[in-house]
């Protein structure tokens, strides 16, 4: 791999192909040093192919899960939502590992990071285990909490004992990723999820519908599928640990428990799994207050989410890029501009979700339809769809500002903004809309749309008091 700058001298102005070249297969570029857009850019670009291979999983499974009919997707859709409490577990681990490794990175301090990385894979051996006997033992009761009815119970509990009993599989998935990117090796990370995905896309409709020598397992094949490919990034990344084109690659002393830095990254990630909890529990609340609108409802509503989530994987690696960014420059002292990259990054997320937000209001339709042959489903999913794309600029610089907190090591700022605006302002207002008149599902959604709002102004105008910018790791 090779730096576009030389020692002592300006660095050259890329081309674009050389940026995505680089990008693309990774590089030794100092993100503390050089222009900041071309440092977002590199950053940026697997990072967003890599979360969105992560949302792909669920847009493929709900693919082809959808021709076995909306009991088939509801399925899916309530194990998805008892799951982005694994998410939040997973992307608070992995966000504290992020955190500490780019400041390691920008301190100069390999043999730091090293260790730091060494502990992350400690942390998701535990994690894994933990999950997967919790999950075997509870899917049952989990789906039938969720208020699943007669139908989707019958169908459904195979399905989720694989998914839950495998879920250790997430975890590791975003706590190694958070490693490598935090190294700035997001080339790695990215390749992870094509891996994972790729296996997940052949296996998917092998094993649902039975294709060639595959049983046909319906539903449950989905879960087979995913659990697999997912399982196959994680030993890629574990391998990649081994290699001497990683900035993390570890030996055997490397891999010696150390308690008091293990502790240090659980105290930094506790702060973000409780900001991803606060937030995904609600993604749980609302899930569980359309459910008594019927399986058209919450498979409409578990498309149109899906969708959401995959139109903002472009300030999904945005935001991750400002992480890396602000993690770096920070350990190398430079925090004017960790602040700079930040609102550089803003700006390119606020523009491409404008975009992304226009597309999917005017052409819901035709996006949801490739996911729904119900008309109910369809009818619910195209509401959700545009309610909640009408802020897709507000979601985009929000979740730039906020994980510019988490890049700095500050989780405990974005936790109390998830709490002000997913439990103080979007449950209750979704529960006296859906109560209280008569728009149904539809109120749901407009409370969606009100709180993602809300939130990303506060973090805003949080960020620009500048407290981040003195937090120690």
């Amino acid at each position: 791999m090779t730096n576009a700058s030389t020692p002592g001298h300006a660095p050259r102005k890329l081309r674009a192909r050389e940026v995505l070249w680089q990008s693309l297969t990774g590089s030794t570029q100092d993100y503390t040093q050089g222009p900041v857009r071309r440092a977002a850019v590199l950053l940026a670009i697997p990072m967003m192919l890599e979360m969105a291979m992560e949302s792909l999983f669920t847009i493929v499974d709900i693919f082809f899960v959808s021709s076995l009919g909306a009991e088939a997707v509801a399925v899916v859709g309530l194990t998805e939502a008892v799951l982005t409490l694994v998410y939040a577990l997973g992307i608070g681990l992995g966000m504290g590992a992020t955190a500490f490794v780019a400041r390691r990175i920008g301190e100069h301090d390999a043999a730091g990071a090293r260790v730091v990385a060494a502990q992350a894979v400690w942390l998701m051996l535990l994690v894994a285990l933990l999950l997967g006997a919790l999950g075997a033992l509870f899917a049952r009761d989990v789906l039938t909490a969720m208020g699943a009815s007669p139908a989707v119970l019958e169908i459904g509990v195979p399905f989720t004992t694989i998914m839950l009993a495998g879920s250790g599989s997430i975890a590791g998935l975003f706590i190694l990723n958070g490693v490598f990117r935090g190294a700035g090796d997001a080339a790695i990370a990215m390749r992870s999820m094509w891996l994972a995905n790729g296996i997940n896309l052949v296996l998917d409709p092998c094993l649902i519908f039975g294709w060639g020598p595959f049983p046909e397992l319906g539903v449950t094949g989905a879960a087979v599928a995913t659990t697999c490919g997912r399982t196959c990034g994680v030993v890629y990344l574990l391998a990649c640990f081994a290699g001497p084109r990683s900035r993390v690659s570890l030996t055997w002393r490397d891999l010696n428990p150390v308690p008091s830095i293990i502790a240090a990254l659980l105290k930094v990630s506790g702060g973000g799994i409780a900001q991803f909890a606060i937030a995904t529990s609600s993604w749980i609340v609302m899930m569980r207050l359309v459910a008594p609108y019927g399986s058209a409802a919450v498979a409409g509503y578990t498309i149109a989410i899906r969708i959401l989530v995959f139109s903002l994987l472009p300030a999904w690696g945005l935001a991750n890029a400002a992480a890396t960014l602000v993690g770096q420059n920070l350990g190398a002292g430079q925090a004017a501009r960790a602040e700079r990259s930040v609102w550089e990054v803003a700006k390119v997320s606020a523009a491409m979700m404008g975009i992304v937000g226009l597309v999917s209001f005017a052409f819901a339709p035709t996006i949801v339809g490739v996911f729904a042959r119900d008309a109910d489903v369809l009818a619910h999913g195209v509401s959700c769809l545009r309610i909640v794309s009408c802020g897709y600029v507000f979601y985009g610089v929000g979740m730039i500002v906020t994980q510019a907190f988490n890049g700095a090591g500050d989780t405990g700022t974005p936790t109390l903004v998830n709490f002000i605006g997913f439990w103080l302002l979007q449950i209750p207002l979704a529960w006296a809309l859906t109560r209280h008149t008569a728009l149904g599902p539809t109120g749901i959604f407009i409370a969606v749309l009100c709180a993602e709002s809300v939130i990303a102004l506060l973090a805003i105008a949080l960020f620009r008091r500048g407290k981040w910018k003195t937090k120690v790791l």
